[in-house]
């Protein structure tokens, strides 16, 4: 079996693009949650909060290169490009050799070529489409512009599992590579923010409504939380075939060692307990580790009641009551399909700095959930060795990550 280390990382947040500015958001707790006053004219509508990210079309992406690419494939496609050239692998002739390939999701694909069909079928006229329209919409759009982007033709691996679309996508490249398929893989996930992505949480009485205290909210793991925050991003991870990357001399953050992924079989919205705790454990027989050895858990915590009551009652039964544990999406919302890449990109740079950040507006901790080492208040100082990254997405479907410190 090959060893698969990361050699290149971006991720576009609600805090920020660059390590350093998010890094002091998380340290001083501050978090990328805004009203959405555009929202007042859905009628129906309870949530007002969001996490938007600070993003529109870099200016050296000609129109051409975009014309297939609605915001969700556009932000995947900065992202891997900052994460290339963190590589330093933009433009290197490995991305065309056939051994390099694409493992990339999102929760769908962009809205505008949705809404380009539904135009269509509710006027009856074909006019509203055109040759993008599908491109946009489509649930691979992602993978497929960044392999046509970059120029990569090695196996394309598109992951569209909601919340675990990135944290699969990178998952599956690890195993691709650790089974000596391909030497690298682009892997990752993004997803934009609409209105109607809200919705979808908003039918299920599953959103915040502290629409005029937006940085009271998301509260994972809080006895007072009212629902999530629906937030967007785009995170890549440039994994390699450890000897690869150390002939080319290039940077290494982490290396993976452990990946578990399942399904409950039980119901599509409702979480299960006792399946995360098999992916858990997947990851740490994987990983070839007992559970005392993992330091740190950066949670899936997306401030639901039951989400958040079966991760902590699953994480206990598996880890015990003294790994530390904190959430990110208290900071950045809910990014879908973006969460697992830009929480596991935040683990390891924690990881390499020897600090770990709180999990926002956790002032009480619901008696409900499992008794664990919650971090709020402030950050805390910890020399970790190896960290686990949690995601669990609709449909039961559960990953869990293990990275270690080089």
């Amino acid at each position: 079996m090959k060893r698969v280390v990361v050699t290149g990382m971006a991720a576009i947040t609600p805090l920020g693009n660059d390590w350093e500015t998010v890094a002091q958001k998380l340290k001083k707790q501050t978090t990328g949650i805004q009203r959405m006053d555009d929202w007042d004219k859905f009628k129906g509508l309870n949530t007002r909060l969001g996490a938007p990210v600070d993003f529109a079309r870099p200016a050296h992406y000609t129109r051409k290169q975009v014309r297939g690419m609605g915001r969700v494939a556009m932000l995947g496609t900065y992202a891997t490009e900052l994460a290339l050239i963190d590589a330093g692998l933009l433009h290197d002739p490995c991305l065309s050799s056939g051994q390099v390939g694409v493992a990339y999701g999102s929760s769908s694909g962009s809205f505008d070529g949705l809404i380009d069909f539904t135009k269509m079928l509710l006027n009856f006229d074909k006019g509203s489409l055109n040759a993008t329209s599908y491109i946009r919409m489509m649930g691979h759009t992602c993978a497929v512009n960044i392999s046509l982007h970059f120029g990569i033709n090695g196996r394309i691996i598109p992951t569209s599992s909601a919340c675990t679309s990135s944290s699969q996508g990178i998952g599956y490249a690890y195993e691709t590579i650790k089974h000596g398929l391909q030497i690298a893989m682009v892997a990752g996930g993004s997803d934009e923010l609409s209105a109607s992505q809200a919705a979808v949480f908003d039918t299920l009485f599953a959103t915040s409504l502290r629409n005029d205290e937006p940085d009271k909210t998301p509260r994972p793991f809080d006895r007072d939380r009212d629902g999530l925050v629906i937030g967007e991003g785009g995170g890549t991870f440039i994994l390699e075939e450890r000897e690869h990357a150390l002939s080319r001399g290039a940077p290494i953050y982490a290396e993976i060692v452990g990946f578990g992924t399942n399904c409950d079989g039980l119901h599509v919205t409702q979480p299960d307990s006792s399946s995360m705790q098999v992916a858990m454990r997947l990851a740490l027989q994987d990983a070839g580790l007992d559970a005392g050895a993992i330091d740190y858990v950066s949670a899936h915590g997306t401030a639901t009641e039951l989400g958040d009551i079966a991760e902590s009652h699953a994480t206990a039964a598996v880890l015990g009551n003294k790994t530390p544990i904190s959430s990110m999406k208290s900071y950045t919302g809910h990014t879908l399909g973006a969460c697992g890449a830009m929480e596991a990109w935040t683990t390891v740079r924690m990881m390499n700095e020897g600090w770990l950040h709180p999990t926002a507006n956790l002032d009480n901790i619901d008696p409900a959930c499992a008794e664990l080492d919650y971090i709020k208040g402030d950050i805390r100082m910890l020399d970790c060795e190896y960290v686990m990254s949690n995601n669990f997405a609709f449909g039961g479907i559960n990953t869990s990550l293990i990275f270690k410190r080089v």
